[in-house]
């Protein structure tokens, strides 16, 4: 029997938009149409970010959020519904006095970050083991920390225990796995953990075969774990991952292209990665497959608890 692999499209994220890409999702239709097409391409699972509708900015509100999952369950209540957290995290300091919070500061307690997964009470929810540095320089931004303090990470992770959400750890350096190890250990996440690791964000882990194997091997022995890579990795990665027993990631929060200069969109990704998975030998998980591998609540299960 062929190996089942869980295939994720992460179909917007929360980043500056290229000026020159057509119709990237926005707003909450966009966002759940992004996820229909993902889905219909073969992904098993959707990774969301909210957006303000009328700027495009990232929008970590619950009413975007409410409205984006709605519109999503309403259309198809298969597709795995995966929310992030990682929206409230970035610590930009004053570029002349950074003991200074500079206005674009976005940095939430824990309750306001997790609330939206409170809410809507997704399968899986993201859980951002990091801190790292992040440049600026886009439309003059300054330099920023993309900040999860250990505490902050543990209040978040309790509050999310016992509704059914399942966290996905989010790792993009060695160390994150440690620390997420450690959480797991000291019971605020619940085995078998599920990781995601995160290759190729400048100042992290590079995308590439040495990395990928390390930080694979620092895993928790019972660990479910899948992997993608940013921009002209992220196809490097899915064969990468496929071929040593993980699942994948794709889409358009990660990588723009189909190849230099040729946008693509969440379908074109999802159907690519999936043909390199066949291709090696194995089958994408379909939604239900993909809950019985991660160990999931059914989205009804989850809805009624609501």
């Amino acid at each position: 029997m062929k190996r089942k692999v869980v295939l994720t499209c992460a179909v917007t994220g929360d980043g500056p938009i290229h000026p020159k890409y057509p119709d990237y999702p926005v707003t909450p239709q966009q966002i759940a149409n992004a996820c229909f097409e993902a889905a219909s391409a073969g992904a098993s699972v959707v990774h969301i970010h909210g957006r303000d509708p009328s700027t495009g900015a990232g929008n970590r509100s619950p009413e975007v959020f409410r409205e984006i999952v709605e519109r999503v369950r309403e259309v198809n209540q298969s597709v795995v519904i995966n929310l992030t957290t990682g929206m409230g995290g970035t610590f930009v300091p004053e570029p002349h006095n950074e003991a200074l919070a500079h206005p674009t500061t976005d940095v939430g307690n824990a309750e306001e970050r997790v609330l939206h997964v409170l809410e809507n009470r997704p399968e899986i929810c993201t859980l951002d083991a990091t801190t790292m540095n992040l440049e600026g320089g886009i439309a003059g931004a300054p330099d920023c920390v993309f900040m999860n303090t250990p505490g902050k990470l543990r209040s978040m992770a309790e509050r999310i225990r016992g509704t059914g959400t399942k966290l996905e750890i989010e790792v993009f350096n060695p160390g994150d796995i440690l620390l997420a190890r450690q959480m797991v250990e000291d019971g605020y996440i619940d085995a078998p953990p599920l990781f995601q690791i995160c290759l190729g964000v400048k100042w992290s882990a590079p995308a590439d075969v040495k990395t990928l194997v390390y930080m694979k091997d620092l895993l928790p022995k019972d660990a479910l774990w899948s992997a993608f890579g940013i921009s002209r990795f992220q196809m490097e990665i899915v064969a990468l991952s496929t071929m040593m027993g993980g699942h994948c990631r794709v889409g358009l929060e990660d990588n723009i292209y189909l190849e230099r200069g040729v946008f693509a969109t969440n379908g074109q990704l999802v159907a690519r990665a999936c043909r390199i998975i066949h291709d090696l030998g194995c089958e994408v998980a379909t939604p239900d497959e993909a809950r019985q591998i991660f160990g999931l609540s059914s989205a009804s299960a989850l809805a009624s608890v609501n």
